[in-house]
């Protein structure tokens, strides 16, 4: 059960519309997650930024397996619903993938690497190993890429305990809860 009211988005304050707006017009319609957390400007127009910084980071597939394994984690079936989606029709993720990445794992050795390092930084709070940044810097990720996965992590799990606080009605089609795959 929702834990807020979700808005209209005509109701949303002036300063988080334009955002608003352009996700509405993006997506095709405006996720109740979004709709809810334009209500702070200063929050929503926030996110967004990182959003949009990050979604030049790595590659679709890769954020997407990320954002799987960290909202597994979080136990955040909103977003395990968003990205469950997002990974089969934007990043054309087949059904065994978003399972894997669910579970922190892939089946392409270099984002395998990424994924399982994501899952640490989440389990961890941060506190990876030698060995996990040595693994994601010998599949070939740059220190640069090792510091946008971090951000990933960070972006993802914002979102997981904004939706966890407040429970917004799932707008995206429901896929089994986190910790029962």
């Amino acid at each position: 059960m929702t834990r807020t009211i979700s808005v209209q988005p005509d109701q949303v304050p002036a300063d988080s519309k334009p955002t608003l707006q352009a996700f509405t017009k993006n997506i095709g319609f405006t996720p109740n997650m979004m709709a809810t957390f334009a209500q702070s400007p200063i929050a929503f127009n926030a996110w967004a930024a990182l959003l949009g910084a990050l979604s030049k980071s790595l590659d679709v597939k890769t954020r997407d397996s990320i954002g799987l394994a960290v909202s597994e984690v979080n136990g955040c079936n909103y977003c395990l619903t968003v990205h469950s989606f997002t990974a089969e029709h934007m990043a054309k993720l087949p059904a065994n993938e978003i399972i894997l990445a669910r579970k922190g794992q892939a089946t392409d050795p270099k984002r395998d690497a990424a994924v399982k390092f994501a899952r640490k930084v989440i389990e961890t709070r941060g506190q990876v190993s030698d060995a996990d940044l040595k693994a994601v810097r010998d599949a070939g990720y740059s220190e640069a890429n090792v510091i946008e996965i971090v951000a990933l992590v960070a972006m993802y799990s914002l979102t997981n305990f904004f939706n966890n606080v407040f429970d917004p009605e799932k707008d995206f089609p429901a896929v089994a809860p986190a910790g029962t795959i």
